[in-house]
């Protein structure tokens, strides 16, 4: 069983630290938001901090993080931004603190080193969502699904779509991953998640298709969609193409990897790098539903 962090309430505490890459501008916008939620917001060293293209060297981001998560008054850590990063300082992490006393964490792009490896060690609840940063554009419905996630009011989702069938089906299985890119980037490491029984969520943005394709061949040639309970994809946005072309869309490229087995396949999942980008919290238990162009998410 996961353990769920305690959901907020008006008062809290929150920390906004930089794991990965330096902040381009500010994220007042962030800050404003989360107050506007009732939250009292404590800002690491790490934002304004900036190294060649990190938020500060390894060992001031990977001290940001720590003080986040040990200190006990902090009841939700943000990551104010992705790029890269995180891979170079999960190992000088130390999560006792953070498994004794659960705490949610929140971000998406680079952070599935953080999501990818809590889930793998401590089966501890986090939350792919929008960041502090990417508030400034994110939609009404994707910020509103975060602060529903943070406060433990109801994440369901239903949707349709047109842009490709869905493969029809029922599962149920703790909801994990994240980007495609950085799934890769952790495989047969400490922080690899297990993906048996699970239902997998991946998104990317500015691959090439034939990148993709090798990710993905990468990922069935390991084993990992044997024993998959189901997979939602999401945005795969600003994709690049070669000349001559690659030939095949990413619903096609993905469908190829996944079509010999039977679990149910959900395309256009609206969550990854675009605005609309919706909550998913990881390590919960959740039941998908698919039709051709119809998918549901129900938390259990």
């Amino acid at each position: 069983m996961s353990k769920i962090p305690d959901f907020l309430k008006e008062g809290d505490k929150v920390a906004i630290v930089c794991p990965a890459s330096f902040i381009r501008g500010n994220i007042d916008m962030g800050i404003e938001i989360l107050k506007s939620w009732g939250l009292e917001v404590l800002v690491g060293e790490t934002v304004g901090a900036s190294y060649h293209q990190f938020a500060g060297d390894d060992h001031l981001r990977a001290a940001d993080l720590q003080w986040a998560l040990d200190d006990p008054s902090i009841k939700a850590v943000f990551a104010a931004r992705g790029g890269y990063g995180c891979v170079r300082i999960v190992d000088e992490i130390d999560f006792s603190t953070f498994e004794q006393h659960p705490k949610w964490l929140v971000g998406f792009s680079d952070i599935t080193v953080l999501h990818s490896h809590i889930q793998r060690n401590y089966k501890i609840a986090t939350i792919h969502g929008q960041m502090p940063k990417s508030f400034e554009s994110g939609t009404k419905s994707s910020l509103e699904t975060l602060k529903n996630a943070l406060f433990g009011a109801s994440t369901d989702f239903s949707y349709e779509q047109s842009v490709f069938p869905n493969r029809s089906g029922e599962a149920e299985g703790k909801l994990i991953g994240g980007n495609l890119a950085i799934l890769l980037s952790v495989l047969a490491s400490d922080s690899d998640v297990k993906y048996a029984n699970k239902i997998l969520f991946i998104e990317d943005v500015g691959e090439a298709y034939y990148s993709v394709d090798r990710m993905l061949w990468a990922l069935k040639r390991a084993g990992k969609f044997k024993k998959l309970k189901g997979l939602i994809v999401g945005s795969f946005s600003s994709m690049k193409d070669n000349d001559p072309t690659f030939g095949q869309t990413v619903e096609e490229i993905i469908w190829d990897k996944v079509k010999e087995y039977d679990f149910p396949v959900a395309f256009g999942y609206p969550a990854g790098h675009i605005d609309d980008n919706h909550a998913l919290v990881l390590g919960r238990k959740v039941k998908l539903v698919t039709s051709a162009d119809k998918t549901e998410l129900i938390y259990l």
